[in-house]
């Protein structure tokens, strides 16, 4: 372990300790007392905002009744720029004391000592968990997240757009889409959609292609990153060489990963490759349900999906026996079951199915098995930020793909040197 970690967990548990008794000593047994407040920080997870706040309002009344002296606040959050916000948060002390996290973000609060651990809260059921799930959101033995539902993407098609190209077969590999932009280019579309935009997670852009050409963000150790190594100029290449000849949009350097506003949702494009439940509904919507095809992870050396468990995280400042007891409440299996049919989202427990007459259920269990949670590092979200804009230069052209990943490479080594 390096000192940075050492630290870090010293300044965790003391802050553990320090939250923990406050929150026991300032409790009183009434309502409104300290350990009796817990405040929620939650994102957009269903895709009717309506549908969204409705759900949670019902579910702050139905905890309250479980736990009549409980007040529970859950503050919608939007996506944008939440790791900014929360970094702010938690350094200020004024931080929600549960918080939804993906598995990437933890090293980075980890470190810093914002996090508390969460096996307090799943001790009883935390063998139930998708191994994968809770590994990906642990550290050091102890889980720092607990799952409430998991994510997968996968491949998107436009069955009319490919009809209208001669494409019968929708393309499944590399090579395929190689093969199909000539296809598509003569018709007026663009093959395939992609997010470049600054504000884009690279977690649903460039780091499917580089893990399906066989490579990593990281290298095995974690002291330094590895995604300009072959198979990350392999990526980079038939990324650049896809939008040089308009097989990717132009549009691609301002998209967010909103496929209602892309090149995708407004059938210009023939398919994406990082798309979820949520972007199927969209496409049922705009296109008609026969037109909707969902197919199984891309693959280029091999075959790789990006999927997380949602995950409940503790503020080491805050409340930590209200957030346990929050915790618990939500990763029991009628929670599990009710926010998966809420979202559409997958289970993270082994012992839940989630019943759904989606006919696309099968192929998003199926892509589980190649799902890759991103690759945790205290500083994951800051390499995003240096890396992509040395994405964008490489699809314009300003720079080769080994020069762009090589510059954002040296950045992102100095970084990591500096957490040593």
């Amino acid at each position: 372990m390096n000192t940075t970690l050492k630290r870090a967990r010293i300044s965790l548990a003391l802050l553990s300790l320090t939250a923990l008794a406050a929150a026991c000593g300032g409790s009183g047994g009434g309502s409104g007392s300290v350990s009796d407040e817990v405040t929620v920080w939650m994102y957009p997870v269903i895709g009717d905002p309506k549908a969204n706040a409705a759900y949670w309002e019902d579910l702050e009344k139905a905890y309250e009744k479980e736990y009549p002296d409980a007040q529970l606040t859950i503050e919608q959050q939007p996506w944008d720029n939440r790791d900014e916000k929360l970094a702010t948060a938690f350094s200020g002390g004024k931080g929600p004391d549960v918080v939804v996290l993906q598995p990437d973000q933890i090293p980075q609060y980890l470190a810093n000592g914002a996090l508390a651990p969460v096996d307090g809260a799943i001790k009883d059921h935390a063998d139930k968990f998708l191994p994968a799930a809770l590994d990906a959101l642990s550290d050091d033995g102890k889980a720092y997240g607990a799952p409430i539902y998991h994510t997968i993407t996968t491949t998107l098609y436009n069955k009319k757009l490919l009809d209208r190209a001669g494409i019968d077969e929708p393309p499944a590999t590399w090579d395929d889409i190689e093969a199909a932009a000539p296809k598509l280019k003569a018709e007026g579309l663009a093959t395939l959609d992609y997010s470049a935009s600054n504000e884009a997670t690279l977690n649903l852009n460039f780091y499917p292609l580089l893990w399906q050409a066989g490579g990593k963000v990281f290298s095995e150790d974690g002291e330094s990153v590895a995604f300009n190594d072959d198979e990350g100029v392999a990526a980079l290449t038939f990324l650049t060489g896809l939008y040089e000849q308009g097989a990717i949009p132009r549009t691609a350097m301002t998209n967010v990963n909103v496929v209602a506003d892309q090149a995708l949702g407004k059938q210009q494009a023939a398919m994406g490759f990082t798309n979820s439940g949520i972007d199927f509904g969209v496409a049922e919507e705009a296109w008609g349900k026969e037109n909707v095809i969902v197919g199984a992870p891309l693959t280029g050396e091999k075959q790789a999906a990006f999927g997380v468990p949602g995950a409940l995280g503790i503020n080491a400042q805050g409340n930590i026996a209200g957030a346990e007891q929050f915790i618990t409440f939500m990763t029991r299996p009628e929670q599990i079951e009710s926010l998966g049919k809420a979202t559409g989202f997958l289970s993270p427990r082994t012992d839940v199915t989630v019943p759904s007459d989606s006919p696309y259920t099968e192929q998003l269990q199926d892509a589980l098995s190649v799902v890759v949670p991103g690759e945790s590092s205290p500083i994951a979200r800051q390499l995003m930020g240096i890396l992509a804009p040395e994405i964008q230069a490489a699809m314009t052209g300003k720079k080769s793909p080994q020069e762009a990943l090589d510059a954002a490479a040296g950045q992102a080594d100095d970084l990591l040197a500096r957490q040593r």
